[in-house]
């Protein structure tokens, strides 16, 4: 008998689709639950079509799945349904009663012209958890309003901490990836393991209220608790610290290719990509006193840790703009293959600044298991990135995305309610499922 997942016996009714929910659900599916994802006849989640790129095929040809559909629904099962049939409805609401949670991210108030909103599907399952993830939530004046991660990235103060100083050229930049969907739905899946405890204890499900823009007030963690405590509004810092000096990115002597003696299998250092560069960048993150020294042995210039200006950290940042020029100076010095190596000697916290193709050839990063190999029927072998959770007793998950809309329907609905094949082509037949 194989190890148990840790939520083995779950079973999560997935309304969601794009990022923020299906962010969510995945953690969720990857932790044992059974996820059954909803999706719209003939079109299916629109990130199936959110490309390119698309999976290939053995023969080198587009699929119609696109990586972003791939990246975020691990370990689903995939059911067509048309929600805005009454006999859609009704099909969602008897799956509702066989299941523990209940995930969407529609508009406010359409579920409840549905009839699939909280209040309806509790009358039918008194234990459901039920999760709402929304750009504002259910209430306050911008409820009715479409939420999408960049404009909450705006609104929410991300973008006005993120990018360089305005007097280096600098301008507001939102982040590389949605950040407000995928915080939204990590913190969703918190919420929901919560209720299904309380769920749990007492019999009782509830209603968890999400939303985009709360989520990203409650990421600005450190700058927002600065300004309340302070009354100053923080401003760009480009790759530099708010409250810790040297922690930012450095210019170093561009370089090739990594000594040898260092080995590809070196932290930093994997062996792909590596072409000349005409700049070259790493991480200093010197978080305390004692790592500056440190740092200043390194770097020949321990004069500077004993200068009343930059002995302490208070010090350095109060005079940021005098010891960072004379710091950007001392790293162009060295190219990054002498520095890194020196510093991690050290103890003193750096790094390499690695594009994704050197990320994902990193030794380390594979020895994770943060890349897995799955067999795709259309495309054959296909890497994708595996769940960051490592539990000793009761692993992850780890299986394909559904590839195609709809496979498990017939199987859901067998299984699941215990419909018979004929019952079930009728459905089919009418264009519900």
């Amino acid at each position: 008998m194989g190890r148990m997942n840790a939520l083995d016996g779950i079973r999560v009714l997935d309304l969601s689709r794009v990022l923020a929910g299906p962010w969510c659900t995945q953690t969720l599916a990857d932790l044992g639950a059974d996820v059954i994802k909803i999706e719209r006849p003939g079109t299916g989640d629109d990130t199936r079509t959110w490309g390119p790129p698309f999976l290939k095929d053995r023969a080198g040809a587009d699929t119609a799945e696109a990586a972003y559909y791939l990246g975020t629904n691990r370990n689903k099962r995939s059911v067509t349904c048309d929600i805005a049939r009454p006999e859609g409805q009704a099909l969602v609401r008897e799956l509702a009663r066989h299941c523990d949670v209940f995930v969407e991210n529609f508009k406010v108030g359409d579920m409840a012209r549905y009839g699939l909103d909280y209040a309806a599907l509790r009358a039918i399952n008194p234990r459901l958890v039920y999760c709402s993830i929304t750009g504002f939530g259910q209430t306050g004046p911008y409820r009715d309003r479409a939420g999408y991660d960049y404009a909450v990235q705006g609104m929410g103060g991300l973008m006005s901490i993120t990018g360089e100083r305005d007097d280096l050229g600098g301008g507001p930049q939102k982040v590389g990836v949605a950040v407000a969907d995928l915080f939204t739905g990590m913190y969703a899946t918190t919420g929901i393991l919560a209720a299904l405890r309380h769920a749990e204890r007492t019999g009782e499900g509830q209603h968890l209220d999400m939303a985009l823009l709360d989520t990203q007030v409650a990421m600005l963690a450190n700058l927002g608790a600065n300004y309340l405590v302070s009354g100053k509004v923080p401003g760009r810092a480009g790759n530099a610290h708010q409250n810790i000096v040297p922690y930012q990115v450095f210019e170093v002597a561009p370089a090739a290719d990594p000594p040898d003696q260092l080995g590809s299998e070196h932290i930093g250092y994997p062996n792909r990509d590596l072409t000349p560069k005409s700049r070259d960048h790493i991480i200093l993150a010197v978080g305390n006193d004692g790592q500056f020294a440190k740092f200043c042995q390194v770097a020949g210039r321990p004069e500077l840790a004993t200068d009343p200006r930059f002995a302490r950290n208070q010090d350095r940042v109060r005079n940021r703009a005098v010891l960072v020029p004379m710091l950007e100076e001392i790293m162009k010095a060295r190219r990054k293959y002498d520095w890194l190596p020196a510093l991690e000697a050290a103890k003193v916290p750096c790094g390499a600044i690695n594009n994704l193709a050197e990320v994902f050839a990193d030794a380390h990063v594979r020895e994770r298991g943060m890349v897995h190999r799955w067999e795709h029927p259309l495309a054959g072998e296909v890497d994708l990135v595996g769940s960051p959770i490592k539990l000793s007793g009761t692993p992850v998950r780890s299986d394909l995305p559904p590839p195609l809309l709809g496979e498990h329907t017939q199987q859901v609905l067998s299984e699941v309610l215990g419909w018979d094949e004929q019952r079930i082509a009728a459905l089919r037949a009418q264009e519900v499922i």
